[in-house]
């Protein structure tokens, strides 16, 4: 076994959850990714952000990112890894931004040479699933090996513990 990324996008703060806006001290695709790494010790984590922030109201926030989406927008990456060379296995979490990733991940992919490796996406929603995003992720990456996502609920990530052992275990 190589050594494994944990990627992610998350957002903070007002979030849509089972029918409500409410505040999130850390987003869900960010919960989901600690539940892996407490069992993939060894994985490094990253968390793409971006470099101009979202509205901190969900309601705007969506907006911007339909505009994005609209947009083919490439938001640029704060901290950008200086290369992911060193990794065979990448996780790939995000959450479900109008049927697909939000357009930074796409930022991300675009930005590393994914050839030959393993891409394990994960996506929390509210009830979307995976929309487009391994399609779009088969496309930007066709050389690397990406493996069927998993979806998970959002207003469940506390207790995504089922879902965080399968991801770990299509690591090992």
């Amino acid at each position: 076994m190589g050594k494994t990324l944990i990627a992610y996008y998350s957002r903070r703060g007002e979030n849509y959850v089972n029918g409500s806006i409410r505040s999130l001290e850390l987003g869900n695709t960010e919960v989901v990714a600690a539940k892996i790494k407490a069992l993939l010790p060894d994985a490094d984590m990253y968390q793409i952000d971006t470099v101009k922030r979202y509205s901190d109201s969900y309601m705007t926030c969506i907006e911007e990112a339909k505009q994005e989406l609209h947009d083919q927008a490439r938001p640029e990456m704060k901290a950008p890894l200086e290369s992911i060379d060193a990794y065979d296995t990448i996780i790939l979490g995000y959450p479900n931004w109008w049927g697909t990733m939000p357009m930074v991940c796409y930022t991300f992919l675009e930005s590393y040479d994914f050839a030959g490796k393993t891409i394990i996406p994960f996506c929390t929603n509210e009830g979307s699933g995976m929309g487009s995003s391994e399609r779009f992720i088969k496309k930007l990456c066709p050389s690397a090996i990406v493996l069927n996502g998993i979806s998970i609920h959002g207003a469940e990530a506390q207790s995504a513990d089922a879902e965080a052992r399968i991801i770990a275990d299509m690591v090992k």
